[in-house]
């Protein structure tokens, strides 16, 4: 692919996701069967898509980027400190069903390792730091969800959260693409034959996410359709932490004196959640909790919607390239 196709996929990589949603609502409306036969590549795609997002961050700057403990440290104190406070008081205007609070738990309280580094980049974030973080979001939320649902939901809906499926999904989805990155690097600075293959997997990242959203919404949208009535209570929920939360990431970065990629940056994983990576584990809930997935596909659904307007709010407002004065 030519180097004008590439720039022409990244600068229409929104309208590529939104025809990518259409496609999947209808396919998931029009062929409802289709569902069980998508659902098996949940995990492949996604893997597949961390691969090609892995491997747009050159490892030297990944490197650099865990230098950086402000930054790490801010991450994970406003994903694992800050987020569960605004869940908690946002999720008691829920119905208190265990069905949609575990769904809505699950959801919220897991940060974003995947579509972050992509819509971070499209506000002109710090896409390095994201990347740099990632693994440690991603075990960190391993090990807290489980104590955040008993926490506020109770030892037995913990219970159900078995360590399996969440480590199998780390392994698939993080370890193996971001080994595979970083193998593909290493070839790349000493073969002509990998530098080429690292070239033409540069134009993937938009296509694959596209893919992945395709994917994940028509296999789950019936789970969704049949229980509309019940999961629509989740959805002011949903706006209100794409709300609130980016307006905490914003003050936060302010306080700590970021710059304007960084602040950026912490701003989108302090309000993009886990929804594509954490559907395994909801799929893995017993039969009683069948909604959960529905309740965490919406909010993937919510999310993207903000996604569009955040990308432009953050640099054009919230935080211009003039850092805004603090105090």
């Amino acid at each position: 692919m030519t180097r004008l196709s590439k720039q022409w996929v990244q600068h229409n990589q929104v309208g590529i996701y939104f025809v990518a949603v259409l496609l999947a609502i209808g396919v998931g409306l029009g062929l409802p069967s289709a569902s069980s036969l998508l659902e098996p590549f949940i995990n492949p795609v996604l893997a597949v898509l961390l691969y090609v997002t892995f491997l747009e961050i050159p490892f030297v700057q990944i490197r650099r980027a865990f230098r950086n403990a402000r930054f790490m440290a801010a991450a994970l104190g406003i994903n694992f400190v800050v987020v569960p406070v605004v869940v908690f008081g946002l999720t008691q205007f829920l119905p208190q069903e265990p069905v949609i609070l575990v769904g809505a738990f699950m959801v919220l309280l897991t940060p974003c390792i995947d579509y972050v580094i992509t819509f971070t980049e499209l506000a002109g974030g710090d896409a390095e730091q994201i990347t740099a973080a990632t693994p440690a979001l991603m075990l960190i939320q391993l090990l807290l969800l489980p104590l955040y649902l008993w926490l506020f939901m109770g030892q037995q809906v913990a219970e159900f959260i078995e360590a399996g499926p969440f480590i199998e999904a780390f392994v698939v989805i993080i370890a193996l693409p971001l080994t595979l990155a970083w193998a593909t690097e290493y070839w790349a600075e000493r073969s002509s034959r990998g530098a080429q293959w690292q070239d033409t997997m540069g134009w993937l990242p938009v296509p694959m996410m596209g893919v992945t959203l395709f994917v994940v919404i028509a296999s789950q949208l019936p789970r969704v359709q049949d229980s509309i009535g019940q999961i629509a209570s989740v959805v002011p929920v949903y706006v209100a932490f794409l709300v609130i939360m980016p307006l905490l990431g914003r003050f936060v970065a302010g306080v700590l004196g970021m710059e304007t990629g960084e602040s950026r940056a912490l701003v989108f994983t302090s309000v993009t959640r886990n929804s594509l990576v954490i559907l395994p584990l909801a799929l893995a809930l017993p039969s009683g909790y069948a909604l959960a997935p529905a309740v965490v596909v919406t909010q993937t659904l919510v999310e993207l919607t903000g996604m569009v307007v955040l990308t432009r709010v953050v640099p054009a407002w919230l935080v211009p390239a003039t850092p805004l004065l603090t105090g």
